[in-house]
């Protein structure tokens, strides 16, 4: 029977909450100082409604502070521009995206958070099922563990063979190799590997937090329909309500839709051109300083970063230095590679 454990890793700036099933990661959840609690997951608020659109039967909404969202209606149930409601994120913006939201009622004044989301310890038990979260040291090495596999493309699978992972903007791609999977029976082989992809696939989709349209390319050809649609419900369960699978195609592919709720993880870790961002790159160069710190009573150290990452982690070395001194410095560095990150104790 699978198991779910779950950790929490308060830094300095960001915190970062996951779910591990059966040991390895499958919820990535992170929060930073200066994310709009009025954008995320289950957050109530007054909105005003900025805009119509009856043919697309969407209103653009206000919902203050300069964040937007979209609510769909039915042509019975059409908002009037300018009047206020009070509504629910249901999905969080992503990009190229608005967050939507379900409509809760008529309210009146001005727009307000209401109620902010719940806390992400109550998030984080809520998947996990039960337990205590894990903290301190080992929920730090979890999350930066969880953090470096929702960033990879490439997945390998139990028993030989990899899966890789390439969302677009129209929908996710999940390409299937069997690779040097050991077996005598080829079409024994490629089933099991097949197998073996919709489950890591599943987690591993979780872990991104992407949803929408999934398109498998799978291995082989002449599958068994059946064990594959059957493995593909019970891998995908944790996402309803709302998951809906196609048969196997003639081309060997299989189609499904997967609930969109939170924003991607890896809209939080990279910039628009998909590298790791310089906020996420500032993070690490903080941790890195923390703990040379912590193993470093008394000691100076110091710091070497790419200059947009030096900015970047300005807000968060002010609280470095509030909690063990000002007995660091951190230099930016032209010449060093984006994502090259150098601490010292001097």
């Amino acid at each position: 029977m699978s198991r779910r454990t779950f950790f929490i890793d308060e830094g300095l700036g960001e915190t970062r909450g996951g779910v591990l099933l059966d040991g390895r990661p499958e919820r990535l959840l992170i929060q930073r100082d200066d994310d709009s609690s009025r954008l995320a997951l289950g957050a109530r608020l007054r909105a005003r409604v900025r805009h119509v659109e009856p043919a697309l039967a969407m209103a653009f909404l206000d919902l203050g502070e300069g964040a937007e969202a979209t609510l769909s209606f039915k042509p019975e149930l059409r908002p009037r521009q300018g009047e206020a409601v009070e509504v629910e994120i249901r999905t969080e913006p992503r990009l190229g995206k608005l967050a939507s939201v379900r409509l809760i009622g008529p309210a009146q004044g001005a727009p307000a958070l209401l109620a902010p989301p719940p806390a992400l310890y109550d998030q984080l038990l809520h998947l996990a099922g039960e337990g205590e979260a894990i903290t301190g040291r080992i929920a730090r090495q979890l999350a930066d563990e969880a953090e470096a596999e929702a960033l990879e493309v490439i997945h390998p699978l139990p028993g030989g063979g990899t899966i890789a992972i390439e969302p677009t903007r129209a929908l996710t791609a999940i390409d299937v190799d069997v690779g040097e999977r050991k077996g005598n029976e080829a079409k024994r082989v490629t089933r099991q590997a097949n197998l073996a992809a919709l489950s890591v696939a599943a987690r591993v989709l979780r872990l991104k937090g992407l949803g929408g349209l999934v398109v498998f390319d799978m291995a082989g050809r002449g599958h068994d329909g059946a064990a594959l649609m059957a493995a593909a419900r019970a891998a995908f369960n944790p996402d309803n309500p709302g998951v809906s699978i196609g048969p196997i195609s003639r081309f060997g592919t299989i189609e499904l839709t997967v609930p969109r709720r939170g924003r991607p993880v890896t809209e939080s870790l990279t910039d628009a051109s998909g590298r790791v961002s310089a906020g996420t790159l500032a993070q690490r160069l903080v941790r890195r300083l923390e703990a040379e710190a912590l193993a470093a009573p008394g000691g100076r150290l110091s710091g070497s970063c790419a200059p947009a990452v030096a900015e970047a982690a300005k807000p968060c070395l002010a609280l470095l230095a509030a909690k063990i001194g000002s007995r660091f410095e951190v230099k930016a560095d032209p010449t060093l590679a984006w994502d090259k990150i150098e601490v010292h104790g001097r």
